[in-house]
């Protein structure tokens, strides 16, 4: 059985979805769109071909979705691909060995999380099989299946031209919470 993630009790209750841009917020993550069906969360992971991670699956039966593509954004179930297929630039372009870099990192210095993770230790090779999943700040938010937790989590990371390498999380909530404190402290 997966854990439950508290997903409601992080975010307000949701408004009906407009067409206008003028629909209030009501998370500090934006926009919630209303949830998605387990119907389109199982079409999602059929068209994928995987059983999507618990925190992530549980988001989008909460808010299929959230912001505008104009910002920051989660993408909704239809719209979430492999990053090679949906973006195959960024794929290529951070999947590239760099000079200061070689693939693959060892476990010992990519196993880090948190304050502690050097964010250039990130392994390339992983880049093109990740799952796009949004967009914010000039950013992608990705799940990599590559690396999976005994519970069934994905590594979430957040990868940016300005940043040096990527942020990685231990799972989508864990990157899902870290923009909510960091949206609280701005």
């Amino acid at each position: 059985m997966s854990p439950q993630y508290a997903w409601s009790e992080r975010f307000p209750a949701r408004h009906a979805e407009t067409q206008s841009s003028a629909h209030q917020p009501v998370s500090p993550l934006g926009d919630l769109y209303p949830p998605a069906t387990e119907a389109e969360v199982r079409e999602l992971e059929e068209r994928l071909d995987v059983e999507l991670p618990p925190s992530y699956r549980q988001f989008l039966l909460v808010a299929n979705g959230r912001g505008n593509a104009d910002d920051c954004c989660l993408l909704r179930a239809k719209e979430v691909g492999w990053l090679r297929d949906v973006d195959p630039s960024i794929a290529k372009s951070w999947s590239e060995p760099k000079p200061v870099n070689s693939w693959s990192v060892p476990d010992e210095l990519y196993f880090v999380y948190g304050l502690e993770q050097d964010s250039i230790r990130y392994r390339g090779e992983y880049v093109p099989d990740t799952l796009l999943i949004g967009y914010w700040d000039d950013g992608v938010a990705l799940l990599n299946p590559c690396v999976r937790t005994a519970e069934g989590e994905w590594e979430a990371w957040y990868l940016a031209p300005w940043l040096p390498g990527a942020h990685r999380y231990r799972s989508f909530w864990d990157l899902a919470m870290d923009e909510l404190r960091m949206q609280y402290s701005r």
